[in-house]
């Protein structure tokens, strides 16, 4: 906690660059989420600045980009179509103070969350689960881009619009019952002067308001990654609604993005494409491709009356109920989003800190009458992927979406779409995990089962029921993996934290003997996703050290998660010029590390032995070599 306010300047460049190309992708982003909600594009915009600038200093995922997100959206949306409802009021501005206490409330339960250590937890997700959520990520923003980098605009596809119009005028006729309800003309029997006014209304609805309702109504269908799907063949159907142009420079964004990294790393590919395509559209192009556009300017006012709303004792349950809703959703999205970027920089966050800085920025947010949010992948990654590494990368981006709405946006005004839509499939591509998928055939059926599951589910379903499904489903086959064990008589005892290595009976004879140059690793059961993480601690806090004995002889079972972990713990070993061998190994994690081909790939099988005695057998003569190689080294260098 103490090292929260402190700033680590070394990577200052990188963080600029990441912070300030997240930055201005997220900008378009925040203005779409909050446009998707009856509090506007702005309200977007301001829950964007306040929670990146206050989530990065506070949380504790260094590359994190957060703001307004997906599903946060989503959720956002019932609750402030519900508040009206019980708030018994018509318009979004009578019911904000009860929206915004919900909010408020839902930043502080989350930030509780990290301060009774909740965060830990998410180190339990399996590889299989993340693997699958990050490439579902991955296949969600490239298809969601198809439609911007073509440049077909549903709402100005006639065939759809007007197929979409009786649709429309139900839509504007519920509207005037719900009006009408909200005003008490429906309740009781209704009277002759109620029933002309009911009709005079109906009467009064002109074609345009049908027709720009039913505009309105063809975005959101071909919005999402169903919808997409479902209206693919629009634009191809009938070409006139694809923009040449416009996909010409989704197209030429990528090739900038993934061609100018073998350049140079200096600057940012995709900050790259950002400055050569922007004025190249702007002289040769004008008027051709659709732009992000001005957005407004001003600091928005700061709410303090919603507290007043906590005194009503009547409303507290309902606003508990959707804070809480709130609160585990931002804190499962911020969570996924920082095991993502530990997987892209290699670096560990902290799940409890993360959660106290998410809660804070949702807090900031709801005075601010901003959306709340949570970590974004999309944003982090890019931002990771430019040269971000510390949280000042994050501030930065906030920064930067401040000075927007402070008067800069005439500058980002000018940004084409299909740029954003380049670096956004770009970003896709690079998020799949095809490690993952590589090995689908090689890793147990019970890891493939769980990896495609979620991958799909995170696409064509829902994020967070992706999740839970995944979760559940790897607890449900991991029991029955350790089940499995016990019925064939095998050790499987669960894995205790590591402590000062204690020598097995056969080898206390000869510890004294191999001296320093050998660490014997042992392992005692299955080795599966809680045991990642603490593995992995203990191979990088290894002694200068020559050979490293791994006993597999109590190791049954091998998951995906526990290989990743072996064959990265192996490289890093191999690359510090210590010689690697295994004992006792069965068959099933033999069959692992063969077939991703950590054996013979990374340990040649003369390093493979039976059990401990014939490892012996070899270790005793190699250190002995070892020895005099050294001893010949120091007589060559003497004069």
């Amino acid at each position: 906690m103490h090292n929260i306010l402190k700033f680590d300047f070394s990577n200052i460049k990188g963080d600029f660059f990441g912070g300030l190309t997240a930055g201005i992708v997220a900008l378009p982003l925040a203005l779409a989420f909050g446009a998707q909600t009856p509090l506007g594009a702005m309200a977007g915009l301001y829950g964007a600045i306040v929670i990146g600038i206050l989530a990065a200093l506070f949380g504790g995922t260094p590359t994190q980009i957060s703001g307004p997100t997906a599903p946060m959206t989503v959720v956002s949306t019932a609750v402030i179509s519900s508040a009206i409802l019980e708030a018994g009021v018509s318009t979004v501005e009578e019911a904000l103070p009860f929206i915004l206490a919900t909010f408020f409330l839902a930043g502080l339960i989350e930030a509780v969350f990290g301060i009774l250590r909740l965060g830990r937890y998410i180190r339990y997700i399996p590889y299989p689960v993340v693997s699958g959520f990050m490439s579902g990520i991955g296949v969600i923003i490239i298809i969601t881009q198809l439609f911007p980098a073509l440049g077909y605009n549903p709402s100005a596809d006639e065939v759809l619009v007007e197929q979409l119009m009786p649709h429309a005028e139900e839509q504007i006729l519920e509207g005037i019952l719900r009006q009408e309800e909200s005003e008490g003309l429906l309740s009781g029997v209704m009277s002759k002067e109620d029933l002309d006014e009911t009709s005079r209304r109906a009467q009064a609805i002109t074609p345009q308001e049908i027709r720009a309702e039913a505009k309105l109504l063809a975005a959101r269908e071909a919005s999402g990654t169903v919808g997409t799907i479902n209206n693919l063949h629009r634009p191809f159907s009938n070409p006139g609604l694809i923009n040449g142009f416009n996909l010409g420079l989704t197209l030429l964004t990528v090739i900038i993005i993934f061609g100018f990294k073998r350049i140079t790393t200096t600057v940012p590919s995709s900050l790259a494409a950002l400055l050569v395509l922007t004025p190249l559209a702007y002289f040769l192009l004008p008027g051709q491709v659709p732009v992000i556009g001005a957005v407004e300017s001003g600091l928005p006012p700061i709410h303090l009356g919603f507290f007043s709303v906590y005194a009503d004792m009547g409303m507290l349950g309902t606003i508990l109920q959707f804070a809480i809703t709130l609160a585990a959703l931002g804190a499962l999205d911020s969570l996924l989003t920082s095991v993502v970027a530990d997987n892209i920089t290699k670096t560990k966050h902290d799940s409890d800190q993360e959660l106290i800085g998410q809660g804070l920025g949702n807090m900031g947010a709801a005075l601010f009458a901003g959306l709340p949010g949570a970590g974004a992948t999309m944003r982090t990654v890019i931002n990771a992927q430019s040269g971000g590494k510390t949280k000042i990368s994050g501030a930065i981006a906030g920064l930067f979406l401040l000075a927007v709405l402070l008067g800069l946006g005439q500058v980002v005004a000018y940004i084409p779409s299909a740029v954003l839509a380049g670096i956004l499939i770009a970003v896709g591509i690079g998020i799949i995990d095809y490690k993952g998928l590589r090995h689908l055939r090689s890793v147990p059926r019970s890891d493939a089962l769980i990896m495609v599951s979620v991958l799909l589910l995170t696409v064509f379903v829902d994020l967070l029921v992706a999740v839970a499904a995944g979760m559940i489903l790897a607890a449900l086959l991991f029991m029955k993996k350790i089940a499995d064990v016990v019925e064939h008589k095998m050790n499987s005892a669960p894995l205790h934290a590591f402590g000062p290595e204690v020598p097995w009976k056969d080898e206390a004879p000869h510890i004294g003997k191999l001296g320093d140059s050998v660490y014997i690793r042992h392992f005692d059961g299955p080795i599966f996703f809680g045991f990642v993480d603490r593995f992995q601690e203990i191979m990088q806090a290894l002694p200068g050290i020559r050979v490293v004995v791994m006993r597999m002889e109590r190791v049954p079972y091998m998951d995906q998660s526990g290989l990743y972990a072996m064959d990265d713990a192996i490289r890093s070993l191999r690359e510090e010029g210590i010689v690697v061998a295994f004992s006792g190994l069965q068959d099933q994690p033999l069959l692992m590390l063969e077939r991703i081909n950590v054996i013979p790939g990374l340990i040649n099988e003369s390093y493979i032995f039976k059990d401990f005695e014939s490892c012996l057998c070899w270790l005793k003569p190699y250190l002995e070599q070892e020895k005099l190689g050294d001893l010949a080294e120091e007589q060559d260098r003497q004069p």
